[in-house]
């Protein structure tokens, strides 16, 4: 009803309250059981112990709900906070290698893999479940990663076009690991493959982009570079 939404609304100005936490909850497991199109907002309502009604006035409707599941799983996709600023070709590496870091051990976490799931099987009957993933997880994260070619790219590191430097970064940072764990063929990567997945593909990239600055910069040490790049991410 009109007028009668608190601020908790959609978690606005309060943050995340029980009530609203225990909806989400609810959503998202009734979510990954039946499926988007098949889970109604009763079903939700009655895992979450919660009236219809309040179901709306603290969260929304079942589109809303599920945007705001898959914003809070896409907000972990973010370039982490203390990610070195690329003015040389070693903490490039360095913030390239701890970005990927991130990504892969947020993005391969089993629930989000069954997020994933889920925008592929609704495909075809509610669309909007892949367009919330793509726009709050996918688009998110390779903004992230254009911005940091777009800092390199400003102090002489790289040339090209940093949205295009960023998808391939991504591809040789997953290969084929997104489609083997969505077809259940590999399992989750432990934090050992994950860093060293990471750092791997840091290094290609950098092979296929040399160094473009006047400056001779220093071979970076690969091992360094790891650990660093471990030790940004946690």
């Amino acid at each position: 009803m009109p007028g009668a939404a608190t601020p908790e609304r959609r978690g606005e100005a309060v943050g995340e309250t029980p009530v609203r936490q225990r909806i989400l909850s609810a959503a998202f497991s009734a979510f990954m059981e039946a499926g988007y199109a098949e889970t109604s907002t009763l079903e939700i309502a009655s895992r979450a112990r919660v009236s219809k009604r309040e179901l709306y006035a603290v969260v929304g409707n079942k589109q809303e709900m599920l945007a705001a599941c898959i914003r809070e799983r896409a907000e972990r996709l973010q370039a982490p906070a203390d990610l070195p600023e690329p003015r040389d070709r070693d903490t490039l590496e360095r913030a390239l290698a701890a970005f990927g870091t991130q990504l892969l051990r947020e993005t391969t976490d089993p629930t989000v893999i069954a997020v994933f799931r889920v925008a592929i099987a609704e495909a075809a009957r509610a669309p909007e479940v892949a367009r919330a993933l793509h726009s709050s997880g996918r688009q998110a994260s390779r903004a992230a990663l254009t911005a940091i070619m777009t800092q390199a790219q400003s102090h002489g590191l790289l040339s090209g076009h940093p949205p295009e430097m960023a998808e391939q970064f991504a591809g040789l940072l997953w290969g084929d690991l997104m489609i083997s764990l969505l077809l259940r063929i590999a399992d989750t990567p432990a934090p050992r493959e994950i860093t060293r997945r990471a750092c791997s593909a840091a290094a290609a990239f950098l092979q296929l982009h040399p160094d473009t600055s006047q400056a001779t910069a220093a071979e970076p040490t690969r091992g360094n570079t790891c650990s660093s790049a471990s030790e940004l991410t946690h």
